[in-house]
């Protein structure tokens, strides 16, 4: 078993210590180009609250993109460009935005590039979460929320790269040949509209289609159950590519990857009997839609 002290797993959303990496790069690069889309609007003669709602955003984001505090989506980009009569270079800088992210790809803290390494190369990945939306499920603007809530605060640097750096990881639930995914999430993760109403709506909807694609599966644990086997906290069980299963734990300021076979196994049958407890897929898609309607 091997203990990193100090880290953070699948949601890295736990109090911890800040990225060692020079993001100078990064956030300089989104003050010039949030300095660029301020410069065209004026020169269109549009205040904020005029080109947000012609863009379609809001006015305290057109605010935060100009500012460098936010990373403009492309779409956003894309309407700015046609609006704005940018010539073409909006729609360069959206490339650009891309090249960056990439970049971010790498800036995973010291603590966290363990387990990332063998997220990146896992043949199946089983996941309780109780607490939150595992990373690899949630939308940009849920992980934006949730680390823009960290407690002490973050630098709005340091939010933009962390997003981006989960974003990237969800690259493995597209690649092919697809590893064989499953989670089981707590109700009550799906009734905490974190980030607000817009945001969680965003995001129930997203498990919806993720819960809806071959290859994955989604299990809600019902809040009316008389059992539970997930009692003693979430975990992440993993099978890299040509090594054996793993297990991974986290909580606070620790984690933990578990190598002895005796306590995954244990693990693997308590993942067993929550599957067993929890909603069928097709119950739990039917439940997160149910959770919609009620709003």
């Amino acid at each position: 078993m091997t203990e990193i002290k100090g880290t953070g797993g699948d949601s890295g959303d736990v109090a911890r210590p800040q990225l060692d990496e020079d993001l100078s790069e990064v956030s300089d690069f989104l003050r010039a180009v949030g300095k660029q889309i301020k410069l065209l609007r004026e020169r269109a003669g549009l205040t904020q609250k005029e080109f947000a709602k012609q863009v379609g955003y809001t006015e305290s984001l057109i605010g935060a993109v100009e500012q460098g505090k936010r990373t403009p989506q492309r779409e956003l980009l894309e309407a700015a460009e046609r609006i704005l009569d940018a010539g073409g270079l909006l729609l360069v800088i959206a490339d650009d935005i891309e090249q960056a992210k990439a970049k971010a790809r790498v800036r995973h803290p010291e603590w966290f590039r363990g387990y990332a390494g063998l997220e990146g190369i896992a043949e199946e990945l089983h996941c309780v979460s109780l607490y939150g939306v595992p990373g690899l499920l949630q939308t940009e603007d849920h992980a934006r929320a949730v680390f823009s809530m960290r407690q002490p605060i973050l630098p709005e640097e340091v939010i933009e790269t962390r997003v981006a750096a989960r974003m990237a990881r969800q690259e493995i639930l597209t690649k092919w040949p697809r590893a064989v995914f499953s989670w089981v999430i707590d109700e009550s993760v799906l009734r905490r509209p974190l980030g607000g109403w817009g945001v969680h709506e965003a995001q129930l909807r997203h498990l919806l289609k993720i819960g809806s694609t071959r290859g994955m599966v989604i299990q809600v644990l019902a809040s009316d159950r008389t059992e539970h086997a997930g009692v003693d906290g979430p975990f992440i069980l993993i099978t890299p590519k040509n090594r054996p299963q793993m297990a991974y734990i986290e909580v606070q300021t620790s984690s933990r990857l578990i190598t002895d076979q005796e306590e995954v196994r244990i693990m693997n049958a308590r993942y067993g009997t929550l599957r067993a407890q929890a909603c069928t897929p097709q119950e739990s898609l039917s439940l997160i839609e149910k959770i919609l309607g009620e709003r």
